[in-house]
């Protein structure tokens, strides 16, 4: 069974992962500033969905398969990059058309926005190698399925509350996002990042 000091420190581990700037980061600010705290803390949840994937595909010993695939892990990474560049054409395309009307900012759906959210996590296949690297680490030696379910949901909660927090922290400026010279220059940023980031994915062994 887990003990309290392995769930702890997988808890540290976790915290750190999520915090580090990436592509679910950048999705999140970028739904958030625009869409709102709806939008973005759909995608936040759409993020935490695909960790919940990856953690059980780790204990399942599928990501394991998914590691030693040279071609299963390739169609994945260059799935991501594609998605990656097309959020980044897309939020250059959206900087470069006229000033929205007011009640157009904004728009976007949650559906999306969770869609966006979980297709940016679970095709990255750095999260794969990421939970087959650190889960078995924090498992007893004969895991049950209490175990990997009770790990699998810190990653969740952990993930959704930290994206979670920053979704409603960018929201809460949103009216400085919807300044059109501020929203063109968010768009712009976010877009080069996410081509940025899919750029390095695609590059990425």
């Amino acid at each position: 069974m887990t003990t309290a000091t392995q769930a702890l420190a997988f808890t540290g581990v976790i915290a750190i992962g999520a915090m580090s700037p990436g592509p679910d980061f950048a999705v999140v600010v970028r739904r958030a500033a625009l869409d709102g705290r709806a939008s973005g803390v759909a995608a936040a949840t759409g993020v935490a969905s695909g960790v919940f994937l990856w953690s059980v595909a780790a204990a399942a010993g599928v990501a394991a398969l998914v590691a030693t695939a040279p071609a299963v892990l390739a169609a994945i990474r260059w799935a991501g990059a594609a998605y990656l560049a097309y959020l980044g054409v897309r939020a250059l395309i959206a900087a470069a058309r006229p000033a929205p009307a007011p009640q157009a900012v904004g728009t976007g759906s949650a559906g999306g926005a969770f869609r966006d959210g979980l297709l940016c996590n679970a095709l990255n296949p750095k999260a794969a190698v990421f939970f087959l690297a650190l889960l078995p680490q924090f498992l007893p030696a004969r895991p049950g399925v209490s175990d990997t379910l009770t790990l699998s949901l810190l990653a969740v909660a952990i993930t959704l509350v930290w994206f979670s927090t920053v979704a409603v922290l960018v929201a809460a400026l949103r009216r400085l996002f919807a300044r059109t010279a501020v929203r063109r220059g968010l768009d712009g940023l976010s877009g080069l990042a996410l081509l940025g980031l899919g750029a390095r994915l695609a590059l990425t062994r």
